[in-house]
């Protein structure tokens, strides 16, 4: 349980810097770029995020369980890790060839061909910086530090080399690079802490981690049918202003929302491994996180919805304004994630209901297509944000009502104990109220 303390407080630490960076790059970028350039990078991520799904291939949580399980063998943890390296090498070599094809061969895409290479370096970085290996071996100390130190010069070099709307292709590389200079330092950290000998693994250990990671590749895959997918398709529809408005505050929120990801990040390869030895103590345990983040999720929202205009303003500027808009509508988002992360990660992939899970998160991601072609058109960036939290809260909805028809449910909501007065929450309601008014 110290390991655990320990990994918990080196993610709350590395979280806090990934909250605070972003606090001080995006009010300087926004300002610096304007809406429309913004609007750009954030369209090229989009494109680009679809190719680091792929490079990832759900290793975050297929590799991170598998690392847990054969730590204490290094003959299994080696070609464990030489498989799964070799495996995301390939498709992120791959996914480098069709970026440049499609780049090439789309003409709206031709004339910012350096933009999306620049947004594909986050690929490469993927396969340079292990954060599954690290995760596994519950080593989050050693990873904080490189990650931290890798993001405070990415800052430094944006506040150095960024000055003006033309710069926005090395905005959008600077912010991408952070992951390759951590995979560097990486590299170093990890041959003196692991005595393993990497080579080729065999098609069999290679075939072996594509069947185990196929579900989560496949979750994830589906997954980014209703996040990435949307502001990809709204960049299809809107200009690159509109775009902007949108991203500026899906970063707000998803910085609020990663609050409390740490605590799920260093839970989870723990609750891997003591699933096979105590399904009670994983269950209590679970509930205690249910517990901790279903308050602290539900409060980030009322904070967010509450302070939308007040947040826009500090950390936007007055150009976004339309922003505060997309800011209250998404304010239920936090909430929403941090239940179905419990649902989803905690609970359906640590008691291997991978399938489950992406049976979810795929009708999800195809009814989010259907809701975007009919939304986008006529309300651009507020059709988006509604879309968003529509199928946030459908993605919660259904894994809870999976998880009752398997019987998980029930044990892990009697664990968390969950007593919410709603005299309580009126009261705080109007405190809250009250505050924004005086602000």
């Amino acid at each position: 349980m110290n390991r655990l303390r320990q990994n918990v407080l080196s993610l709350f630490t590395l979280q806090g810097v990934n909250y605070l960076l972003p606090l001080v790059t995006i009010p300087y970028l926004v300002r610096v770029l304007g809406p429309e350039h913004f609007g750009r990078i954030a369209f090229a991520q989009a494109f680009i995020q679809y190719f680091f799904v792929v490079a990832d291939y759900g290793f975050n949580l297929s590799a991170t369980r598998a690392v847990a399980i054969v730590r204490d063998d290094p003959s299994r943890l080696s070609r464990l890790i030489s498989a799964v390296t070799v495996v995301k090498i390939g498709l992120t070599v791959g996914g480098l060839a069709l970026v440049y094809a499609s780049v090439m061969l789309i003409p709206a895409f031709e004339r910012d061909v350096m933009l999306y290479l620049a947004a594909y370096l986050a690929v490469l970085g993927n396969v340079l910086f292990p954060i599954w290996l690290f995760q596994g071996l519950e080593r989050m100390r050693e990873m904080t530090i490189l990650a931290v130190a890798a993001r405070l010069f990415a800052v430094f070099l944006i506040f150095g080399f960024v000055h003006g709307p033309d710069d926005y292709r090395l905005a959008a590389g600077l912010q991408a690079g952070a992951p390759i200079l951590a995979g560097a330092l990486s590299v170093l950290v990890l041959r003196q802490i692991l005595h393993v000998r990497l080579g080729w693994p065999g098609l069999a250990s290679v075939r072996a981690v594509l069947g185990d990671g196929v579900h989560a590749f496949m979750s994830s895959a589906a997954i980014s049918l209703y996040t990435t997918t949307t502001t990809f398709v709204l960049g299809l529809f809107a200009p690159p202003a509109a775009v902007g408005y949108f991203a500026a505050a899906q970063k707000v929120v998803t910085a609020v929302t990663g609050l409390i990801s740490p605590v799920s990040q260093a839970v989870y390869p723990h609750l891997s491994a003591l699933v096979s030895t105590s399904r009670d103590a994983t269950i209590a345990l679970i509930g205690r996180l249910l517990r901790f983040q279903a308050l602290a999720t539900l409060g980030l929202s009322i904070l967010l919805y509450v302070f939308s205009d007040q947040i826009t303003a500090i950390v936007l500027g007055a150009a976004f304004e339309p922003s505060s808009v997309l800011l209250r509508v998404m304010a239920a988002v936090p909430f929403l994630i941090g239940l179905s992360n419990i649902f989803g990660i905690q609970v359906m992939f640590v008691f291997s209901l991978d399938r489950l899970v992406t049976r979810v998160v795929a009708v999800c991601g195809v009814l989010n297509i259907a809701l975007l072609a009919l939304l986008v058109p006529q309300l651009r960036e507020v059709g988006a944000a509604i879309a968003i939290v529509a199928i946030e809260a459908l993605v919660t909805a259904l894994m809870a009502v999976t998880l009752a028809r398997t019987g998980h449910l029930r044990p892990i909501l009697a664990a968390a104990r969950l007593r919410i007065d709603a005299r309580d929450v009126a009261t705080w309601w109007d405190r809250l109220q009250a505050a924004r008014r005086e602000w």
